[in-house]
């Protein structure tokens, strides 16, 4: 991980994304007033993207258990259920 002032990335800009993209390094860009940024690979971005996505649809998966647990199911037979899509 590298930290840098907001100058010195503006001045090197094609220097820092090229460490980001190639050597699959983090750079921390400081600013002023504590607005700082991060720059990462777009496959850094994409992994933190899906850990998201995973970790909402577990909660889901969660809750959906623990409102079974509690007894809120509904059991259906695969009969009622082809005839739900079937609308019969």
């Amino acid at each position: 991980m590298i930290a840098v002032n907001f100058a010195t990335v503006q001045s090197k800009l094609d220097d820092y994304c090229d460490k980001v993209a190639d050597g699959a390094e983090t750079v921390i860009v400081t600013r002023d007033e504590e607005k700082n940024v991060v720059i990462i690979s777009m496959d850094r971005y994409n992994e933190m993207e899906k850990a998201e996505r995973n970790a909402a649809y577990i909660e889901k998966l969660e809750r959906g258990l623990a409102q079974v647990h509690a007894g809120l199911g509904i059991t259906k037979t695969m009969a009622e259920l082809e005839a739900m899509v079937n609308g019969v």
